[in-house]
């Protein structure tokens, strides 16, 4: 993981207008978020292994996916650069389980912070002076 400086980082609005926002660049509310925070992440490669995440925590309200956190205000922190590796193929030694594939569904990483090349960390930097452009008028 590399944190990448931004001017994005503090600014405070509501979770509606930021995740609007970051959607027309194909950014995304990554799945392990709860009421009082969050990441925006956007895959950087087609095999979904390198990711640029935004990290934010709840100022006012309370994030609800009933609304998509329409009425919270939240704060952006330092965004950062990761790479994740994970097992792309089956398991060979899996033997199926009723009960545990209710809890057992997916591989554990081989690596969830791999080191990324320069490519990836340059390619990030430009995408957030993208994103800092029009967000920032």
């Amino acid at each position: 993981m590399i944190n990448l400086e931004s001017r994005l980082e503090n600014i405070e609005d509501r979770f509606v207008n930021i995740d609007s926002y970051l959607c027309t660049h194909d950014f995304t509310l990554a799945g392990n978020w709860d009421y009082k925070h969050g990441y925006l992440d956007k895959r950087l490669d087609q095999e979904r292994m390198v990711w640029l995440r935004i990290p934010f925590h709840v100022t006012k309200g309370s994030l609800d996916g009933e609304c998509g956190g329409c009425h919270a205000t939240v704060k952006l922190g330092r965004p950062f650069v990761f790479k994740y590796i994970y097992n792309t193929g089956t398991d060979k030694h899996a033997t199926p389980h009723l009960m545990g594939a209710l809890f057992d569904q997916f591989q554990p990483p081989l690596d969830d912070d791999a080191p990324l090349d320069k490519f990836w960390v340059e390619h990030a930097r430009k995408v957030l002076n993208e994103v800092e452009r029009g967000y920032l008028h």
